[in-house]
């Protein structure tokens, strides 16, 4: 497991491109056969991906964690973007199409990973933060999310946005995730861009072609920079940072936030004139 340890804005601000990318860019997530997992300490979310392809897959723990399994001070919010996906929760079997998601509350000790077709490999992608109870396991696709339609074609982000793990849908202690797809032409994401001080976030960008790229905003609101991001990458993003997005066509992106508030309505909205 990797760990990336939390920054100040006073700092970041003055980082390179290559800095910038090694503290808030995850460029491998899915690698064959395995579980790749980055601990941010923003937070203390783990931003994680499995690709089950001939292997079964068990979540363990890092020596990081200095626990005696991953989920006993946890919980955890799996997403598929790949082929079917099966994870077994201690004896109990359950099926995940694509953009299904599945919660798993603190305190599951035998988590496996794994394909139904080795030749359509799963991409198990996942979120997991500290927990101080325990919720039910739930299983839920992407059609029984709370949905919103945002945005316009006009300002090119006409966007829907799927709330999944959320106060109002699969409870959860403190972990928050959802999917925003766009509509055809629309490539801005999160625009107004907003803060929110109380919560960290992380993105994870998919459906991108092999030469498309998003241009992912970061930093204070006068003091922004970007990250260029390909397809299956993934961007911590700290509670001071805006986190917006452009891409040079078309993508989708999962969203997931920790930390103190468990609302949506504690954002900032930062004015267009006040980017810089």
């Amino acid at each position: 497991m990797e760990i990336r340890h939390s920054t100040n804005p006073a700092d970041a601000k003055h980082y390179d491109t290559a800095r910038l990318r090694r503290q808030y860019l995850i460029e491998s997530l899915f690698q064959s056969d395995k579980i790749t997992m980055v601990y941010a300490h923003d937070d203390r979310l783990v931003i994680g991906g499995g690709l089950p392809v001939k292997e079964t897959l068990k979540l363990e723990a890092a020596d990081v964690l200095k626990t005696d399994y991953f989920l006993e001070r946890r919980e955890i919010g799996f997403i598929n973007i790949g082929g079917e996906a099966i994870i077994d929760v201690d004896g109990e079997r359950y099926t995940l199409g694509r953009l299904d998601t599945l919660y798993v509350g603190k305190g599951a000790q035998d988590v496996k990973l794994s394909s139904s077709n080795a030749e359509q490999p799963a991409k198990i992608y996942f979120t997991s933060a500290l927990a101080h109870a325990t919720y039910p396991t739930r299983k839920v696709s992407v059609q029984e999310a709370n949905t919103l339609e945002l945005g316009s074609l006009e300002s090119s982000n006409a966007r829907t946005i799927h709330q999944i793990i959320h106060a109002g849908g699969v409870q959860s202690c403190q972990l928050m995730l959802g999917v925003t797809l766009f509509k055809p032409g629309s490539v801005w994401n999160t625009m107004p861009a907003h803060l929110h001080d109380r919560r960290m976030e992380a993105y994870l960008y998919f459906d991108m072609n092999e030469s498309a790229r998003v241009f992912h905003f970061m930093g204070e609101p006068n003091e922004t920079r970007h990250l260029v991001v390909a397809n299956e990458q993934a961007v911590i993003s700290p509670s001071w940072s805006i986190h917006s997005g452009a891409g040079t066509s078309s993508y989708a992106f999962i969203w997931a936030m920790a930390g103190e508030n468990y609302t949506f309505k504690d954002m900032d909205v930062v004015a267009m004139d006040e980017l810089k």
